[in-house]
């Protein structure tokens, strides 16, 4: 079966843009994609959002950043599965060229929580969860984390601490990013004197909020553009799964099954082990949904990825490094558009042009993986050079 491979990248820089709309975001990486993938117009654009229709109060984005990109009559459409959106836009992209019907596709995703601020966002966010018996009760996704970590660390009998390692590595690996919100590196100390958000959740336990898009070009390899300056990178893998939405009714909270199954597939489909991946752009939204799935994909034992993050197993120069740019914590929570800003560092880091940031011993395999709401929806992809 013929290779879909990846030409074309596009990224805003993480932030507050309060000067920026929805159109202009998006607008601007779909541009950008279609000029680093030598000019290849795309077949068709699915574009992954989660709060646009609630937050900036605009719908149907296939006709409004597609027209305004400057190609009407390309089939175009929004695709929505929560936090994991622009990430189901890539798979949507992918079975779309696998199938024959097309031959290349844009992969989009664009978020501007800071259309509206407090509470109007939590609020919105619940409905990525069972609002009805979750929601109405005032059980925000910051108190659920809240939750899942409290009886992690009762299960586990770790200190309170024991996830500090990941926001640190997070904001570690974003100071040589230059698209990320906080390029700053953390210390244990400033982790502990952290305000709780919702104990025994402190500040950088969670992702901050944040606007911004990034997308990819895709195609088949034997279509890529003679003129193109700059390495394909391949979709070896991918797997998509969901777990029961409410986490009230799981058997067990802190096993993320969807996360188990997703994976397994992906990695099925590329025909790897986990021990081949060279390194790992794990969901960090929360710091015990990063240190669950690293858990539920079986690289971690229960209880023990925080002690491997603290070892280094999971740093730049380590075993499989995580969160290379800095991660939803560090780089910035883009809510829907997060699974293709992972799609994007990914690539830069196989094509060797991460900069700062860059991994050592060029790495040729990597795996993205995304979650909606508490690992309601997970979708994970894997990449080769």
């Amino acid at each position: 079966m013929e290779d879909i491979v990846i030409i074309g990248l596009g990224q805003t820089p993480v932030g507050e843009h309060w000067e920026l709309s929805v159109r202009q975001l998006g607008v601007d990486v779909i541009q950008q994609a279609i000029k680093d993938g030598a000019g290849m117009r795309p077949d068709a654009i699915y574009i992954g959002s989660f709060l646009t229709s609630m937050v900036s109060r605009q719908a149907n984005l296939g006709s409004l950043l597609t027209d305004h990109a400057g190609m009407r009559g390309v089939e175009s459409f929004t695709v929505e599965a929560a936090e994991a959106s622009s990430a189901a836009a890539l798979r949507m992209a992918v079975i779309a060229i696998r199938s024959g019907y097309i031959n290349s596709a844009l992969a989009v995703g664009v978020e501007k929580p800071t259309d509206k601020v407090g509470g109007e966002v939590d609020d919105a966010l619940m409905q990525g969860a069972d609002y009805d018996f979750e929601g109405t009760q005032g059980l925000a996704m910051t108190g659920q984390a809240a939750l899942l970590k409290q009886r992690y660390l009762h299960e586990t009998h770790l200190e309170a601490n024991a996830l500090a390692p990941f926001p640190m590595i997070a904001h570690r690996n974003a100071v040589g990013n230059p698209y990320a919100m906080f390029r700053r590196a953390i210390t244990p100390q400033l982790y502990a004197k952290a305000a709780m958000i919702s104990a025994p959740l402190n500040l950088f336990d969670m992702a901050p909020y944040a606007d911004g898009a990034a997308a990819v070009l895709l195609t088949r390899a034997s279509l890529v553009p003679k003129n193109l300056n700059h390495p394909v990178i391949r979709i070896i893998g991918a797997g998509s799964a969901i777990d029961r939405l409410a986490l009230h009714d799981r058997p067990n909270p802190l096993k993320f099954s969807a996360v188990t199954h997703s994976f397994n597939k992906a990695c099925r489909k590329a025909g790897i082990s986990p021990k081949e991946l060279g390194f790992f752009e794990v969901d960090d939204a929360f710091s015990i949904y990063a240190a669950l799935s690293l858990e539920a994909m079986g690289i971690a034992g229960h209880g023990e990825a925080p002690r491997m993050a603290s070892e280094g197993y999971f740093d730049h120069d380590g075993r499989l490094p995580i969160l290379t740019m800095g991660g939803r914590k560090a780089r910035g929570n883009t809510l829907g558009a997060s699974g293709l800003y992972q799609a994007v560092e990914a690539c830069l880091q196989l094509r060797d042009e991460a900069g700062d940031a860059q991994l050592a011993g060029n790495p040729k395999r990597a795996a993205i993986q995304s979650l909606g709401g508490p690992a309601s929806t997970v979708v994970t992809h894997i990449l080769e050079l």
